[in-house]
Formats: structure tokens, C-alpha cells, sequence
């Protein structure tokens, strides 16, 4: 239970945004039922330039209510500038991030301030568990919070409270920038491990609760889910370059498996025998975990869930296709200095 003088606590809620229309109804809707003190909080919309109607329902749904908000404009279109312009126009010593493609269940902002003013922490966050609102997200969903989907990636798969090396969106005071600086708009992905990666190397710590869960939107249609892998994968190997122990092993796993797929074609194509063996039995365990994971979300969700087993590959896949290219940046970078 929160103490009466930790609720009476200023929050800023930071909340990027670009062409939002399909979840931004839903967002809103959650915030307004925070059991927080609206009259202590703030909400900061950082738009990215929408071209939908984002902004427009923004302010349809805000202006009905008797709450502090503002919707701000990022020429640069990339969520770490947008969070930055969000941060330094906030006005209130708490800072909350929120993501536009996700729903907060009524008590996540209270929450998240009793977990940074009671844990010794610098950023604080909880589980967060992938929704749907249509069959083929909901096999997303299960694709994107599994183990074999996302590794070990705790706020994902479900953990224990307890610290941890990054968590989703975060809680944190103004102090906190002033100290480390603000998120890295070099990256337009990968932002987040980043600067969690800073908090802990500056001798802070990053806290995971897991007594509240946040509903999150993955992409809704394989095309986007392999795009959204693609950039994932391109700037986590990226990232992990010009700043060394940002990222974790897991990130780099789909870019292995791309190139076994690459070294193993060419293999079985110069017809050497017993590397080809090797090649398709290690394939053929990679199946059977796939089908396995596949089978466990069609006794929980159904049938129509078969689906995830072509899903997990296309998504390793494309995630480890844009690890590759990520490579690739690296080199270009490294050729102009």
C-alpha cells in the first residue's frame, strides 16, 4: 500500500507516437483508469508526425477529461528523440514511459511508484505479456512470449521479481538523465537495452516486478511481425557494436542460425556427406523444439494455433536476415573512419 505523502508524488507519463489510430483508443482508455491522482500526473503525447487520425482522437478523448495533458510534435519521427522531447518538456520529478501500442491495467502507475521509491532501483518495470485481437495475433502473441520465440528475455517469458538487465518502457526520476543523459537517438531501435546498459554500468540497478502485467500489441500480420524482426535484429547487432555489453546472448542466436542455414545449404550443395548429416540433424532438433512449442499453444489456444509453426522460423529468420545488414552497417561505418 502506497503511503499518503508517496501518492501525493508528481508523474509525467511519456507516451511516443506515430500512426497510432488502432491502439490509441484503448491506451488512453487505461489511463483514465489509473487509480492514481489525476491531479498529480501529467500526459506528455509525443508525436512523430502521424499521418492518421492519432492525434485527432487524442485530442477528442483527452479534451473530454479533466486531467493535464499536451500533445507535442517530433520532426525526427524516432522513439528515443521522442521520449526525449517528452522528458525534457515534463515538468514533474517522476517520468513514466508508456508505450501507444499497449494497455495498463489500473493500478501499473501506482505501482510503479511505489517500486521506485521503496526498492533500491533506478528503473523500475513489470511483465509484459503480448494480447491479440484477431487468430493470427493471438499465434504472434504466443510466438513472442515464448522461450523459443525470444529466448530468456525475462518481462517477456514471465521471471521472478528481481533485478534484471532491462524491462519495458520504465520508471524513473528526472535525476536519473541529469546523471547518465538521455536516451541514445543514434539508435532507432534497441534504445531501451541501451540505456538500461548505462544505468547499470553508472552503478544503478534495473528492477522487474512481476505482480502486474502490461498488456502489449506485437504486429498483427506475419509481414509486419518478420519487418518488425528485420529492424530488431539489424540494429541490436548495430547496437552492440558501438557500445560492447549492451546487448545479451540472445540477440545474437537468429543470426547464427541464419548463417548454419547459409553454411549448410552450401554444404549439402558440394555433396560432403557427413557435414550434411550434421546439418539436417541439427535442423531436425530445431523442428522438433519448433513443433513442440507449437503443439503447447494449440492444447492452451486452439487449433488455428498450427500456424505458429511456421511463424518461429520467419521470424528467427528475419530477425538474424537484419542481424546480417546490421553487419553490414558496422562495416560501412568502420570502412569511413
Amino acid at each position: 500500500m502506497i503511503t499518503e505523502a508517496k501518492k501525493l508524488e508528481t508523474v509525467s507519463i511519456v507516451i511516443p507516437v506515430y500512426n497510432e489510430e488502432k491502439y490509441i483508443e484503448g491506451l488512453i482508455d487505461s489511463l483514465l483508469k489509473q487509480d492514481y491522482d489525476k491531479e498529480k500526473t501529467e500526459i506528455i503525447f509525443v508525436d512523430g508526425e502521424s499521418s492518421d487520425k492519432t492525434v485527432e482522437i487524442i485530442k477528442r478523448k483527452m479534451s473530454e477529461e479533466k486531467i493535464n495533458y499536451k500533445v507535442m510534435t517530433n520532426p525526427k519521427r524516432i522513439p528515443p528523440s521522442s521520449v526525449n522531447v517528452g522528458i525534457k518538456n515534463a515538468k514533474n520529478d517522476i517520468i513514466v514511459r508508456l508505450d501507444a501500442h499497449s494497455e495498463y491495467p489500473s493500478n501499473y502507475i501506482s505501482k510503479c511508484v511505489y517500486n521506485l521509491n521503496n526498492i533500491d532501483a533506478d528503473n523500475v518495470g513489470c511483465i509484459c505479456k503480448p494480447g491479440s485481437k484477431t487468430k493470427i495475433g493471438k499465434a504472434i502473441a504466443n510466438v513472442v512470449s515464448s522461450k523459443f520465440g525470444v529466448g530468456n528475455s525475462s518481462f517477456r517469458t514471465g521471471a521472478e521479481s528481481g533485478y534484471v538487465d532491462t524491462v519495458p518502457f520504465g520508471t524513473f526520476r528526472r535525476e536519473l538523465f541529469d546523471k547518465i543523459g538521455y536516451f541514445n537517438e543514434e539508435l532507432p531501435r534497441s534504445e531501451d537495452n541501451e540505456f538500461n546498459y548505462r544505468i547499470r554500468k553508472n552503478g544503478g540497478k534495473v528492477y522487474l516486478f512481476n505482480d502486474t502485467e502490461i498488456t502489449y500489441y506485437p504486429r498483427d500480420t506475419i509481414y509486419k511481425l518478420m519487418k518488425m524482426g528485420f529492424q530488431n535484429g539489424k540494429w541490436a547487432t548495430y547496437t552492440g557494436y558501438i557500445i560492447p555489453g549492451t546487448m545479451g546472448i540472445r540477440h545474437f542466436i537468429p543470426l547464427l542460425f541464419v548463417l548454419g542455414l547459409i553454411v549448410g545449404t552450401i554444404i549439402t550443395a558440394l555433396h560432403l556427406k557427413a557435414l550434411t548429416i550434421a546439418f539436417f540433424s541439427v535442423l531436425s532438433i530445431y523442428f522438433i523444439i519448433d513443433l513442440l512449442f507449437t503443439l503447447k499453444s494449440v492444447i492452451t489456444d486452439g487449433i488455428e494455433q498450427l500456424i505458429c509453426f511456421i511463424i518461429y522460423p520467419l521470424f528467427h529468420i528475419s530477425y538474424g536476415i537484419g542481424s546480417i545488414f546490421g553487419i553490414f552497417k558496422i562495416l560501412k561505418k568502420v570502412i569511413k573512419k
